[in-house]
């Protein structure tokens, strides 16, 4: 595969240029205090004495076949949520730690169980994951860290792709796998096989979306499909089949960083790709997952440490392009459960996005626990 080297206009461009009746009560946010601009989607808010959607299960059983006997699958954590609109339902794929391993954050083995929704607050959970490490190609990269953190694709073909972690314990890459009904999954491997970069440590990307006939889609920008990814700065790879990506390189080598940390800032010390990108007719919209620093770059007004979400604009006709950027979280933890937890600094880690009655639901991990979720009318910006 070829990477795609920018040009020199592309530098020079790089680097010059009401709320209706719900059926519930909503309470805003702490964070949506913060002024959206007018590109951006919100205000998210929770729902009144808002608890999580998804938490842990000590009854949850799996035989697995790696263990060799059942295991407590989703004991510990549920958190860091993938989101679609599948048959006018809200599906969220999570990922679930069980009670082996160390009592510490990476220390257990995820496996990403199925939870559907009709009103989107409500979920029947399946009682065993729909995608975990086995005996396969992927073991060497899966076993025993597990697979973490998916993002969900809908092709415009109606099937599915999951970006997702591939962990065994010691190192990351990214993975790829692709379904027709989100619980039959077929591991394609690396994300970025074929290229240099097939083993590459790094995690978190998701795919660029437009909104068509009212749910969103996967779309091409220049006859590619772009994935955002990245946790310590965002990069940019590019698709013809949404499976097989090639990253874009700069024209000095290496990755092409298309947002950076700021000092000072919500997103000091990480800028961690969240849900599915959308298309829009300011842009290309991106919510990611801002970490303060906890030395003297960070934000004084947060607490060290915690994950908050923000919103950037790229140009939909150059996608490397960064044009906007918020300085503020629109939304960040509040709630004891953000708080508290494995990740007791506070998170609010979005990574699942879903437009269903004309409205928007964010689906977010709380302190590497429990799953949340915000919801902001699609007419609000």
């Amino acid at each position: 595969m070829k990477f795609l080297q920018p040009s020199l206009a592309y530098l020079k461009a790089m680097f010059f240029r009401p709320l209706t009746a719900f059926s519930f009560l909503l309470l805003a946010a702490t964070a949506s205090a913060t002024e959206l601009p007018d590109w951006a989607i919100g205000p998210f808010t929770r729902q009144e004495n808002a608890q999580p959607v998804i938490r842990p299960n000590e009854e949850s059983k799996f035989n697995d076949p790696l263990r060799g006997g059942d295991v407590s699958w989703e004991f510990l954590h549920t958190f860091n949520p993938a989101a679609v609109l599948k048959d006018g339902k809200i599906c969220v794929l999570y990922r679930a730690e069980d009670n082996s391993g160390e009592m510490r954050i990476g220390g257990h083995t995820s496996r990403i169980g199925l939870a559907t929704s009709e009103d989107g607050l409500v979920f029947e959970r399946r009682s065993a994951p729909v995608f975990h490490p086995a005996e396969d190609s992927q073991k060497p990269f899966e076993w025993e860290g597990g697979c973490e953190d998916p993002r969900i694709a809908t092709a415009p073909d109606g099937s599915y792709v999951m970006t997702y972690t591939q962990y065994n314990g010691k190192t990351v890459r990214l993975g790829i796998a692709v379904s027709k009904d989100l619980e039959h999954w077929e591991k394609l491997g690396s994300a970025f096989r074929g290229t240099k970069y097939e083993n590459l440590n790094t995690k978190s990307a998701s795919i660029v979306h437009e909104i068509k006939d009212g749910k969103l889609v996967a779309t091409q920008i220049g006859g590619k499909y772009w994935m955002y990814f990245g946790e310590s700065e965002v990069n940019i790879a590019i698709s013809e089949d949404l499976k097989s990506w090639s990253p874009v390189e700069a024209p000095e080598g290496g990755l092409l960083a298309v947002m950076r940390t700021r000092q000072g800032h919500f997103d000091s010390a990480l800028t961690e790709v969240g849900p599915q990108l959308v298309k829009t007719d300011a842009g290309i919209l991106l919510i990611y997952n801002g970490k303060n620093s906890t030395n003297d770059d960070r934000d004084k007004e947060l607490a060290p440490g915690v994950y908050t979400c923000g919103q950037a604009l790229f140009d939909a006709e150059l996608p490397t392009r960064l044009i906007k950027r918020m300085d503020k979280p629109f939304f960040q933890p509040e709630l004891d459960w953000e708080k508290s937890g494995q990740y007791s600094a506070g998170t609010t880690f979005a990574e699942g996005l879903v437009l269903k009655d004309e409205r928007w639901f964010l689906y977010y991990g709380c302190a590497d626990s429990f799953v949340g979720v915000a919801i902001a009318p699609k007419s609000a910006h």
